[in-house]
């Protein structure tokens, strides 16, 4: 007669008796919660734990991408705080003063030496809000800045050489070119 896979292993030596009666005590309680209907809860209670545990990994998934998006935000912050600080223009003897709209539709004010203002003016510099300073910076560097973050303030004076208008009143007058507002 054929020996059973539990005496073949236990006569190789893989398995000892402990083993063997532990495995066997929990196939009886097995059997005997399938037989009485028990064997059901503890499958939804599986269910239960695997959903919980799916519901965590989301979870998880959706607070590691808000991590990434809160430091790919923050890495293009600070890129564009480094174009400033390294492109912007200094006026050391600023005594004019240079008037623009800021963001919130004021009239803001910035002092800056005779040559800034001419090219500010003629719309070779730009304005740009940092904290709640401002620093003015050339306008290629603007399109950088734009690139990285388009809701970033930046003022260029438009060109003050554009067409004049049909019916405007005012045509015959000439603007002198040291007018300051």
């Amino acid at each position: 007669m054929a020996k059973s896979l539990q005496e073949q292993l236990l006569a190789a030596g893989l398995v000892d008796k402990k083993k063997a009666k532990k495995s066997a005590k929990a196939m009886k309680k097995q059997e005997h919660l399938q037989r009485t209907g028990q064997d059901n809860e503890l499958d939804v209670a599986k269910q239960k734990a695997e959903a919980a545990r799916q519901k965590k990994a989301e979870q998880d998934r959706e607070l590691n991408l808000q991590r990434e998006a809160a430091a790919q935000q923050k890495a293009i912050q600070a890129q564009i705080k480094q174009l400033i600080d390294t492109n912007a223009i200094s006026s050391e003897r600023g005594d004019i003063k240079y008037q623009f709209v800021g963001s919130d539709n004021k009239i803001k004010q910035l002092y800056v030496d005779q040559a800034i203002w001419d090219r500010l003016s003629r719309g070779q510099l730009a304005i740009i809000a940092q904290g709640k300073s401002h620093a003015v910076i050339p306008v290629p560097v603007t399109e950088k800045i734009r690139q990285r973050d388009e809701k970033i303030f930046i003022y260029i004076a438009e060109n003050q050489s554009a067409e004049l208008e049909e019916d405007d009143p005012y045509a015959a007058y000439q603007i002198p070119d040291d007018l300051m507002w």
